[in-house]
């Protein structure tokens, strides 16, 4: 997460909830995910800019 947290800031974007799922560490056999959330539809066209 950190890594992305850093790539995407150096690309100028910030996902601000960006962060761990925590209900994917309460589980017995913890499968931890990466939580996107939510972002301003700015922010999600410089995304799939970069991704391009």
């Amino acid at each position: 997460m950190k890594e992305l947290r850093e790539t995407l800031a150096a690309a100028g974007i910030k996902l601000p909830t960006l962060r761990i799922d925590p209900a994917t560490l309460a589980r017995e056999a913890p499968c931890p995910l990466v939580e996107l959330g939510r972002c301003s539809v700015e922010t999600a066209a410089r995304l799939a800019a970069v991704l391009r």
